[in-house]
């Protein structure tokens, strides 16, 4: 009896060692890493980047993982942020906006970029050409300096007898923009008045300033920077009296009069879709950067009536959003 028990026994420790050294075989599967790197603030919530991976096979936190970085408005943060993404060797890197684009391609030139930014990574010299771009970066450039010029049409057709528009210039970000404003604002019989906003802190100048100098109205293009603090820029809009127009649908929720610009949601879908190639074994060498291709005006209907202004219907009927309450 007593060699049957231990015969069991021995058997049982053999299976257990077999099954530990079949375990010990099986190969670790790596769960591939994505950061993204961004110059605003933290949401908290899932969004259209997160659902267009998931709605493509990737279960955050299971078969991916999002590493986010967020420099909540301070550009200076950005730099040692990317470094961090690189050395946790993520498998790509989405840099949202011109100054974390700027960031990670001083990071690294290795690990894939997909970029979302009002960039034009050719002239950056970072890439040899939008349908073949020769490197690690890939992704959606966010329209051209002369969706400026449509902002400005359509502040003038809300506001008849516009003359004199405040421009708020970020000088952290491409020339270009601020050109592209100014020259069409003199085409269109407007007086463009140029603030400086380096950072935040500068806000309350620059509006004062506007104001003493008879502006009408505020452009606002937004820079990651300035979009990081849309909603104080809304409030300091509705308090000097300037009905203000931005890039973004965001912009407009928070409090802006008006916003114009590429449709946010589908960019970041798009993005996801990037991600998903790569993380799949395509090279974003071989990835063409696509540009936007829906446009989307949303008004704050509520913004206006408290400027006291009343917004032609020629406009709204045209509006993709409008916003009451």
């Amino acid at each position: 009896m007593r060699s049957t028990v231990v015969k069991v026994t021995l058997a049982a420790v053999v299976l257990l060692l077999l099954a530990s050294l079949t375990a010990l075989a099986q190969p670790v599967v790596r769960v591939p890493r994505v950061g993204i790197l961004s110059s605003g603030m933290s949401t908290g919530t899932s969004g259209p980047f997160q659902d267009q991976l998931a709605a493509l096979g990737h279960a955050e936190g299971k078969t991916v993982i999002l590493e986010f970085r967020y420099a909540e408005g301070q550009a200076d943060r950005l730099p040692a942020l990317a470094a961090e993404l690189v050395h946790l060797n993520v498998d790509v890197i989405v840099a949202l906006g011109v100054e974390p684009l700027a960031a990670v391609t001083g990071a690294t030139n290795r690990i894939p970029i997909v970029m979302m930014a009002r960039a034009d990574p050719v002239a950056m010299g970072s890439i040899a050409s939008l349908a073949k771009p020769g490197g690690n970066i890939t992704g959606v450039t966010i329209g051209g300096p002369e969706i400026a010029g449509k902002r400005l049409e359509l502040l003038r057709e809300a506001l008849p007898g516009l003359s004199r528009v405040a421009v708020l210039r970020d000088p952290n970000h491409e020339p270009a923009y601020l050109q592209e404003a100014e020259s069409a604002a003199r085409a269109l019989k407007l007086r463009p008045l140029v603030f400086t906003t380096r950072a935040p802190t500068d806000f309350d100048d620059a509006f004062r300033a506007a104001v003493t100098a008879r502006a009408q109205a505020v452009h606002v293009n937004e820079t990651s920077m300035l979009s990081a603090h849309r909603r104080k820029l809304a409030e300091l809009a509705l308090k000097n009296r300037l009905p203000a127009i931005g890039s973004w649908k965001l912009s407009a929720e928070v409090g802006f009069m008006m916003s114009y610009g590429p449709e946010q949601s589908d960019l970041s879908r798009r993005v996801a879709t990037y991600v998903d190639k790569i993380l799949k074994g395509a090279k974003p060498a071989d990835l063409p950067l696509e540009q936007p291709s829906k446009f989307e005006l949303v008004v704050n209907l509520k913004t206006a009536k408290a400027l006291g202004l009343r917004i032609p219907q020629s406009l709204l009927s045209r509006a993709d959003q409008i916003i009451e309450q």
